[in-house]
């Protein structure tokens, strides 16, 4: 597995082992809010899953796919921002997370030539 997927399979599992602690860091909406807690824990698995398949097939078609992916997920928390005042900082702040990991996955993917 290289380095970017290890990265990424390291980010999904602590947002599955311990999302109460980094939405609290985040200054989200509270480690009690269980819709934030239970996204974390979908966007960890995603995560993984996505480590899973990039590090085992790091093609350049698998990994722009990927790139895809945190690109719409970057969109989606831009959306949320604006519609939901309440958790505005979190999801600027994943909509940014998601941004480096798909620049970054996109650069792999250009590197893959």
């Amino acid at each position: 597995m290289n380095t970017l997927a290890l990265a990424r399979a390291a980010w999904g599992t602590a947002l599955l082992t311990v999302p109460h602690r980094l939405l609290h860091r985040a200054g989200g909406p509270g480690a009690d809010d269980d819709r934030a807690v239970a996204v974390a824990r979908v966007l960890g698995a995603r995560h993984l899953a996505q480590a899973l398949v990039t590090g085992a097939f790091p093609r350049r078609t698998v990994l722009l796919a990927g790139a895809a992916g945190d690109a719409a997920h970057g969109a989606s928390m831009l959306a949320l921002a604006r519609l939901d005042p309440a958790r505005r900082r979190v999801a600027l702040l994943d909509a940014l997370v998601a941004t480096g990991w798909g620049t970054a996955t996109w650069c792999a993917a250009r590197s893959d030539r």
